[in-house]
């Protein structure tokens, strides 16, 4: 087996993964949701598309009674993928709710609306003519554009393909040419930009390969030369499907991988945010669950859980100082050798010992005020404390709480 074929199995591989990871979102999210089920069928289209081009597949379907019979398979599912990536285009590119004049990237995808589907249509009904009639398919074909390169039906055929193909390549890389320009986040900007790249090798990849099949007719190359071409070409389309796997599921890492780190988060400060709220139970909204409990309760998204525990956690702070006197942040801050996570650490430890011990509620005691200026920052510092929190020493918090006990 060649490496091209390797690769082959290795991109269908890919797409297919990729469609099955985005089936969930798509089947079963909202209703309304067009982008998504929109995206999930370019995946799927493209995914069976791409296993019609593997030798084992194109083999198997080439053999059956129906001539090349791969070959009309692999160009329906794709011309029903490229709909649905136009679709995608469409949905996302095609609202624009304020007032004045209409953007031109917004009248663009409105216009593809309107044509999109009839062309589809008539590609495929265009196709299944030309497939059964023009096309000589007197013997089964491996590498369809080499085999066939020289005759004048099956250059038309794979014309008709190539337009559609080649056009709908050109609005994309339009559209996300504008995306990656106007976009801020860098995840969101890298993405795009791999999509743009591979809808441009898509241009290229199916005017190099109509212009050869049209000239192959006037001029038929050898039978070396239409193979190396093919492969090449097919080298170039593994890359545009590895570029537009990749970049449209950028994003999607992205937020997955910020998920990971607030789970990660959330796991680390849970022994505090659990002491805490076992020492103010009506603090949270339910009291504390096991660990595997809480990192599950997807009915909540994981950032606001999180902020959720940052809130609980200052809050609880708050309300701790009301068991200290002034002079336990100080101490605190000699125990650790300084202010930071350490000194706040020995803090909350040596006022909930004291609150437990029944020291009565009073005043609230000056502290340093230690807030980031934003979620991630904040989260990041609790964090820390929360680390601090779990290697503290026993006795030197019992020595900081032990000279704030009231007399008894």
């Amino acid at each position: 087996m060649s490496a091209l074929d390797l690769a082959g199995y290795l991109i269908a591989g890919v797409m297919t993964a990729v469609a099955l990871w985005r089936m969930p979102a798509a089947l079963w999210g909202d209703e309304e949701d067009r982008r998504r089920r929109a995206l999930w069928g370019c995946y799927a289209g493209f995914a069976a598309a791409l296993w019609t081009k593997t030798k084992a597949v194109r083999t198997a379907l080439n053999d059956s009674p129906v001539v090349d019979l791969a070959v009309l398979i692999k160009h329906y599912t794709a011309t029903v993928a490229i709909l649905a990536i136009l679709s995608y285009i469409v949905a996302i590119y095609g609202r624009y709710e304020d007032g004045g004049a209409v953007p031109r990237h917004v009248r663009f995808a409105r216009l593809v609306q309107q044509v999109a589907a009839k062309a589809s249509a008539a590609t495929l009904v265009l196709l299944t003519v030309l497939f059964f009639t023009v096309v000589d398919r007197s013997a089964p074909s491996d590498r369809f554009v080499s085999d066939h390169a020289g005759q004048w039906g099956a250059t038309l055929y794979m014309s008709v393909f190539y337009l559609y193909l080649g056009a709908a390549s050109a609005v994309c890389a339009y559209q996300w040419a504008l995306a990656t320009g106007a976009a801020t986040a860098r995840h969101l900007r890298a993405g795009l930009g791999m999509m743009t790249a591979a809808m441009f090798i898509g241009v290229g990849y199916t005017a190099s390969r109509t212009l050869f099949l049209w000239i192959s007719v006037l001029a038929p190359p050898s039978h070396t030369f239409a193979q190396t071409f093919d492969k090449a070409t097919e080298l170039a389309q593994i890359v545009l499907f590895a570029l537009f796997a990749l970049g449209a599921s950028l994003p999607a890492f992205s937020k997955g991988w910020r998920r990971v780190r607030l789970w990660r988060a959330q796991a680390a400060l849970y022994p505090l945010w659990r002491e805490l709220m076992t020492a103010f139970p009506d603090q949270p909204f339910e009291p504390p669950a096991p660990l595997l409990r809480e990192l599950t309760r997807f009915s909540t998204p994981s950032d606001l859980r999180i902020d959720r525990w940052a809130a609980d956690i200052a809050d609880a702070g708050e309300k701790l100082r009301h068991y200290v006197p002034d002079s336990l942040a100080p101490a605190a801050r000699d125990a650790a050798g300084g202010p930071g996570p350490l000194a706040d650490a020995y803090w909350i430890a040596a006022a909930l010992a004291r609150k437990a011990a029944g020291a009565p509620a009073g005043p609230a005691a000056a502290v340093d005020p230690q807030h980031a200026t934003d979620q991630d920052g904040e989260v990041a510092r609790l964090t820390r404390v929360a680390a601090a929190h779990r290697t503290l020493d026993p006795d030197r918090v019992r020595a900081l709480a032990h000279p704030l006990e009231p007399a008894v």
